[in-house]
């Protein structure tokens, strides 16, 4: 059995059979601009294959929900077991990751059959009395799949973004240009704050459990950096510093030749930037995105500043409306921000000073679920606050994203923060 002990009140069976089919369809509308070869490139070993990302999702609903609590269920195909595991070692070995590329089969279309499989068993079910535990697994899939879903554009991005044509996903919605809103400081007292998920709703194991910790005070700027600021970063040879840079930052930096921000185009004075709907200039006052912790942290120092750490963010956010940038299939791009606008939810993730590490007291999920977050916590940097291609339903104050400190591809950002 797989428990979720600080899940406050079990969603009803109508809204949580809503909601299965509202995140089911909106995974398919994010595939649909894309051709059958789109969806089965695989550009580099952390991204993954479009159709892959949907059968996975669909691999986790048959294998962690249907083939424990669905009566007399069927397994689709029990070799897709094999192809669309992730990383879960108790099911067994998989077919490796950095070959998902290869799956020219099953196609397309066989992928989205057994989608179909797996939605009606999943909706006989939610439609009987679920046994105890059931609604709390399916929601642990729902909110799987809506990172999946992040990753479907993050992963095609990387992608187009290796084509000389320079695809287009979608069509942008022409966003006028604007100025960048003047950047001040927020204040923050120092003193005991209460870090990790109040249990008010679901919440991943790595936001449990909730525990106190001392702050000094500390500001935080009121908007991201933007990438007319980064560019002055770079036109002052940012790149070429070595005292900016840690050690691993500055090696990274030069064995990979990193000279901008990924999916940056051109050179000094011809800036453009590859985006999900096409080529555009570079627009000074859109917050800078795809760049790793070494580069977010090398600015930061350039600024004379630092990063947050994830307390100091969360701390912040704490009282602050969920609601910015999210996704939208019409905008997948970070905006300028209003004047008095944070930015704090939405455009990008914000790269933390601090490791991902487990909070005081973390145990990870009974069961078949004890291999989501935990086994994670090493060699990776944690980054909160979501991005243009985060659903708006996912993301929350508490949560907890982590990627190690090279990683690009992402919408990944950042945020100023100093000792006050």
């Amino acid at each position: 059995m797989v428990h979720g002990p600080e899940m406050a009140e079990p969603r009803s069976r109508l809204n949580l059979r809503q909601r299965y089919g509202n995140i089911r369809t909106l995974s398919e509308a994010l595939a649909a601009p894309l051709s059958r070869e789109d969806q089965c490139v695989q550009s580099m070993p952390d991204a993954s294959p479009t159709k892959w990302h949907l059968a996975h999702v669909t691999w986790f609903f048959e294998t962690l929900v249907l083939m424990r609590h669905a009566a007399h269920y069927d397994a689709y195909d029990r070799r897709y077991h094999y192809l669309f595991n992730s990383y879960y070692e108790v099911f067994g070995s998989r077919h490796a990751r950095q070959q998902r590329g290869l799956l020219t089969r099953p196609s397309g279309g066989e992928i989205l059959r057994y989608r179909r499989h797996v939605d009606k068993a999943m909706y006989r079910l939610l439609d009987a009395t679920p046994a105890p535990g059931v609604a709390w697994i399916v929601e642990l899939g729902l909110q799987h799949e809506q990172q999946h879903q992040e990753l479907i554009l993050t992963d095609i991005k990387h992608a187009f973004g290796l084509n000389p044509l320079f695809p287009q996903y979608a069509k942008a919605d022409d966003a006028p240009a604007v100025e960048s809103a003047a950047l001040s400081w927020l204040h923050y007292s120092g003193g005991i704050y209460r870090i990790g998920s109040a249990g008010a709703g679901f919440a991943f194991d790595n936001e449990q459990p909730r525990h106190p910790v001392v702050l000094a005070p500390f500001r935080l700027a009121t908007r991201l950096v933007t990438c007319g600021e980064y560019l002055a970063f770079i036109r002052d040879g940012g790149y070429r510093r070595p005292e900016l840079w840690l050690s691993d930052g500055w090696n990274f930096v030069q064995s990979q030749a990193v000279h901008c921000p990924l999916y940056w185009i051109g050179q000094e004075g011809e800036w453009q930037i590859f985006t999900l709907h096409g080529v555009s200039p570079l627009r000074a006052a859109e917050p800078v995105v795809h760049v790793s912790f070494y580069e977010a942290d090398a600015y930061a120092r350039w600024r004379g500043k630092r990063l947050p750490t994830e307390f100091e963010w969360e701390a912040a956010t704490a009282n602050e409306p969920v609601e910015g940038n999210l996704l939208d299939l019409t905008r997948c791009h970070p905006r300028a921000a209003d004047e008095g606008e944070r930015q704090f939810f939405g455009d990008a993730w914000e790269w933390t000073r601090s490791a991902y590490e487990p909070y005081p007291g973390f145990k990870p999920w009974d069961g078949i679920a004890s291999e989501y977050n935990g086994k994670f916590m090493c060699s990776q940097m944690v980054l909160r606050g979501g991005s243009c291609v985060t659903p708006a339903a996912h993301i929350r104050a508490s949560y907890r994203n982590f990627f190690p400190p090279s990683a690009r591809w992402q919408f990944s950002g950042i945020r100023l923060a100093e000792d006050a």
